[in-house]
């Protein structure tokens, strides 16, 4: 028996007949857009401006503590050059664009979304964002323009916490291996955690407030602290059942994670830190397993051209432009900071 019917009766045809061709589509007017947009990086870094594509800062250290006293009478006889041990840091600015274009005939089209110029500058935005976000924290090093194929780089975090960053750095003021923990230090226990944090407030003399910026790895290694019990073959506490959990009377949630972490010798903000745009910080590949413990007094951005959005003439094919920016990462003394890497 023949009947009208809500389904295609030709669905392996290019002509579709039938009741199926007068029903009108339900499109809900709902875009979705699935990816982490978090700049935390970025956006907790101080911010300054640039007046050149390459910028400098300087540092210095204090000498080593005397304990031995002056002879009486003794006269002042020879004199130190306290400026000696300064010396000259610097970075390349980089310039982020992400451009956009919209057709005339899409722009006068309802769609869903919407798909017009706005949006697509909007994205634009979004996505230049992460572009500086994944530079911050990568293993870039910096480099000149060269006129052809080199275009100005920063160097990223990555390079600049690091026992070798780059013959630019004197060693003195480079980050000391006991900041640095890869692979090869074993696993990351809670006691070597602490010596990072011990040896940054060694070398600044401050208690103040770090924040570790972990990809998803790390910050579940972090928050497996809270477990106890008889260590594991590796020595590592990820094996065990058990954990401290402090709750209220009446509580009705249980709280796993750890998002302030109190040493003996400062406080650590946990923060998670954006999955795409963090490096596979190591070199022994292991994804989401890394992070950088910053110091926030002792790094920022200096911008040559603040971030922008620049509409470029309609040509007849439709609505276009672009946004863009040029900045560079001030990483004011690379010893305030520390890196962790390849954990398991």
């Amino acid at each position: 028996m023949a009947f009208s019917s809500t389904f295609d009766p030709t669905p392996s045809t290019t002509t579709v007949q039938g009741a199926s061709v007068s029903n009108r589509e339900d499109l809900m007017d709902i875009l979705t857009i699935l990816a982490p947009e978090e700049t935390p990086v970025l956006s907790s870094a101080a911010k300054s401006k640039a007046n050149s594509t390459f910028v400098e800062w300087t540092v210095d250290s204090l000498a080593a503590p005397v304990t031995t006293g002056i002879s009486e009478g003794a006269d002042v006889t020879s004199f130190t050059d306290k400026f000696a041990s300064r010396a000259r840091l610097g970075n390349f600015v980089q310039k982020f664009r992400r451009d956009y274009l919209v057709s005339d005939l899409q722009e006068a089209v309802d769609s869903v979304g919407p798909a017009k110029v706005a949006q697509a500058e909007a994205k634009a935005i979004r996505e230049l964002k992460r572009d500086i976000e994944a530079t911050l924290c990568s293993e870039n090093d910096r480099a000149a323009e060269n006129g052809s194929n080199q275009a100005y780089a920063l160097r990223g975090l990555g390079k600049w916490i690091d026992d070798s960053p780059g013959s630019d750095v004197p060693s003195a003021f480079r980050t000391g291996s006991a900041a640095l923990h890869d692979q090869g230090d074993g696993d990351l226990t809670e006691t070597a955690f602490n010596g990072i944090i011990t040896e940054i407030f060694k070398k600044t003399g401050s208690t103040n407030n770090l924040t570790l910026f972990a990809d998803t790895g790390l910050r579940r290694h972090i928050s497996d602290f809270a477990r106890f019990g008889e260590a594991g073959s590796s020595g590592a506490t990820d094996n065990l059942g058990s954990r401290r959990v402090n709750s209220d009377q009446g509580e009705t949630s249980i709280k796993l994670s750890v998002d302030l972490y109190q040493s003996d010798h400062g406080v650590v903000s946990i923060v998670n830190a954006n999955p795409d745009c963090m490096p596979t910080i190591g070199s022994v590949d292991t994804a989401d397993a890394g992070g950088y413990l910053l110091n926030p007094e002792y790094y920022g951005v200096a911008e040559l051209i603040p971030m922008g959005s620049t509409r470029l003439p309609n040509l007849g094919g439709g609505e276009r432009g672009f946004v863009d920016c040029a900045l560079t990462l001030l990483m004011k003394h690379p010893q305030a900071h520390g890196k962790i890497e390849d954990v398991d």
